[in-house]
């Protein structure tokens, strides 16, 4: 006798989960089994009830701030369960109604026809390392809105500062202004005091990302990324904890539509048109690349900067970190003689950066696999 498989589709919110399976097969029954708490004895209770008689339950549900909770409280109980990017979830065009019930029956119908893509799920470590890098991230957003309210708040009563900012002189400048209104003053001082106070955070936030790298599985693909121009601890750090194990992508070309930094396109019949970048995956990942491809904009030479970034790696890697600058820093030049724009010369240098960090991440010892 075969085996009995059940595809429950779960639509995951903060307080509830609706339920939806579908039994396999093609005419196999879809029927809806209600709404539980987002509670782990909930779960237990609803596996127990579905999987009588040996029947084999296969789980899904969507990618979203809920984590990935529910997908490890299924899996250390020894059941499948897939999470699915929900941008890649197919919809019919004409709907236009949208309710937990018929979402969580879509996830169940799609699962069981094999229509869905899951996304890659990392172990608690690796999860951890993300959290850490996405909240220096946001301190650097918080920090440039910040620096934009403060000269905002200055040019709205004429003061203007013509030299480079955030410099040394900058800052004295800034401390030097005086206002008439003593509500002023304040305004401005707390201004300022916000801009140093988000500093010394993202100070903080990179100083305990050097610390616990080299705790990390991936420690050996962040140092050996280092080798590579505009690849610094932070960018390293950053496209790991977004991308993590990149020898799962067969070939850079993969990992580089995964990064959302190959051309769109809508072609039909002869005609073939293409578009801006997908943008698709990490926009964290996506623009530390394309800072960091602009440095490709001056000749290649090893750095002071760069120089003890290549101490103690394989030569492997230091030589495929040079033919990557070499490489770059020519396209570079002859990509803006033929004049394309620079954001376009910096994304196509950043959509090559993409490949050979691929091929750097394969010649380190393989990281421990996520969960």
């Amino acid at each position: 006798m075969g085996e009995t498989i059940s595809f429950v589709g779960l639509d995951v919110h903060k307080a509830t989960i609706a339920v939806c399976v579908a039994e396999a097969g093609r005419d196999g029954e879809v029927r809806f089994v209600g709404e539980i708490p987002n509670e782990p004895a909930a779960l237990n209770k609803l596996v127990a009830r579905l999987g009588r008689g040996d029947r084999i339950l296969r789980f899904v549900y969507e990618a979203g701030p809920c984590g990935y909770g529910v997908y490890r409280h299924l899996r250390d109980r020894g059941h499948d369960c897939v999470v699915v990017a929900p941008s890649l979830i197919p919809r019919k065009p004409g709907e236009r109604i949208k309710t937990d019930r018929r979402d969580a029956t879509a996830l169940a119908r799609l699962h069981r026809a094999g229509e869905l893509t899951p996304v890659w799920v990392p172990d608690p470590e690796h999860e951890a390392m993300r959290d850490l890098v996405r909240a220096r991230a946001d301190m650097v957003e918080a920090l440039r809105k910040a620096r934009q309210r403060l000269m905002g708040f200055l040019l709205r009563h004429g003061r203007s500062y013509d030299g480079k900012r955030w410099t040394w002189p900058h800052r004295k400048w800034l401390m030097e202004q005086t206002f008439p209104h003593p509500a002023q003053q304040v305004a401005c001082q707390e201004y300022l005091d916000a801009v140093n106070e988000l500093e010394a955070r993202i100070e903080r936030l990179t100083g305990r990302i050097r610390d616990l790298v080299p705790c990390w599985s991936m420690a050996p693909v962040v140092e050996a990324l280092q080798a590579m121009r505009g690849v610094s601890l932070i960018v390293a750090s950053a496209l790991v904890a977004e991308v993590g194990d990149m020898q799962r992508f067969d070939n850079p070309r993969q990992l580089m539509a995964y990064l959302g930094l190959v051309p769109s396109e809508h072609s039909s019949g002869a005609k073939r048109r293409q578009g801006a970048i997908t943008k698709a995956g990490s926009p964290l990942a996506r623009r530390m690349l394309i800072e960091g491809a602009w440095t490709y904009r001056l000749p290649a030479r090893v750095s002071a900067q760069l120089r003890p970034r290549l101490a103690g790696l394989p030569r492997e890697v230091r030589d495929t970190a040079w033919k990557a600058q070499v490489r770059l820093c020519a396209r570079y030049r002859r990509l803006q003689a033929a004049g394309k724009r620079p954001q376009v010369v910096v994304t196509a240098i950043a959509r090559e950066m993409v490949g050979f960090a691929w091929a750097i991440s394969r010649m380190v010892a393989p990281p421990a696999a996520a969960a």
